[in-house]
């Protein structure tokens, strides 16, 4: 068979019209010599390929006439390169992976072009550092719909581990274990505020002893911020027994405003009070220790594209 049957069968073989003369070769040629190098073998790159190795074996024989080399050695356990093909081999390796590099560029720009993203928050969580990402996303990528759903900490962790949600933004403590991941994103602090009929406390220092002769509002039981004050007052002999508990952290300012007792509060969403003078700030005696806003997330489930871009943006912030 001379080489002008060859390359017609060859061209059929691979739907392709090939022109084997002044140099333009078929860019399937180098497709497959990539895997034929890759693998040093002719009948496991015809296995990746989907093909038979005679038809990979034609192709060899058609790339090496056309470059007027050889670029391969055959062996009895397949094939090793020759120094020309080793030369070659790191121009089309290279090739190949921008290629391929380009192909995962255009799947993961397609992905989040559509699709939706559901997350966890706390409402600490949401007003203190979420909301800023959150926009920044969104104008970024305007095509992906956010299901942002307002969870205590507990029910948000819930939500990970059951797969509800693609991952959550909320308060420590978590009590998040494996497969759950928790990581910590910003520290925050919180004050002690009270409305303007206790403006003579600005001037003292409490301690959590004297608190408790106060009208104290705080978030409910099944929540893990009533938890850590709980533990807090705990540490030091003292139970925590609130005369108000609210639902939401964005309750509790209105409550402290209308006077109804005093409350523990993010210094971030207390200082507007503060300076307007709606809430005075009132010194305590212990030190509150540090919170933190974290992202869990189950690292064991896949994420799609636009989940996992938010994911990365948020934690590299």
């Amino acid at each position: 068979m001379d080489l002008a049957i060859e390359i017609k069968n060859l061209n059929h073989s691979f739907g392709k019209k090939i022109i084997c003369n002044n140099m333009n070769i078929n860019f399937e040629y180098y497709k497959i010599f990539y895997y034929v190098a890759k693998y040093g073998s002719l009948t496991k790159a015809a296995r990746v390929l989907g093909n038979s190795q005679p038809n990979i074996t034609r192709a060899m024989n058609c790339l090496e006439n056309e470059i007027h080399c050889t670029l391969f050695i055959r062996t009895n356990r397949g094939v090793r390169l020759t120094p020309e093909g080793e030369r070659l081999y790191a121009r089309v390796s290279a090739a190949m992976a921008q290629l391929q590099r380009a192909e995962e560029e255009l799947t993961e720009s397609t992905g989040l072009e559509h699709g939706s993203i559901s997350i966890g928050a706390s409402e600490t969580a949401l007003s203190i550092y979420l909301l800023e990402r959150l926009k920044i996303f969104h104008m970024t990528y305007p095509g992906i719909r956010l299901k942002i759903y307002n969870h205590s900490t507990p029910q948000a962790v819930d939500a990970v581990k059951n797969g509800e949600i693609d991952f959550a933004v909320v308060t420590t403590p978590t009590t998040a274990k494996p497969p759950l991941k928790e990581v910590k994103l910003q520290s925050f602090r919180e004050v002690l505020i009270g409305g303007k009929t206790f403006t003579a406390l600005s001037s003292q220092t409490l301690s959590l002893r004297e608190l408790q002769n106060y009208p104290l509002i705080c978030l409910g039981k099944e929540t893990m911020t009533f938890a850590f004050y709980h533990h807090l007052f705990l540490s030091y002999g003292l139970e925590l027994k609130p005369d108000t508990e609210a639902a939401t952290t964005d309750q509790i300012l209105p409550l402290v405003k209308s006077e109804l007792g005093l409350a523990f509060i993010p210094e971030f969403m207390a200082i507007p009070a503060i300076q307007s003078h709606e809430v005075i700030s009132i010194p305590l005696q212990e030190t509150i220790p540090c919170r933190h806003i974290c992202m869990v997330s189950d690292f064991q489930r896949p994420l799609s594209s636009a989940a996992k871009k938010l994911k990365d943006l948020i934690l590299q912030s």
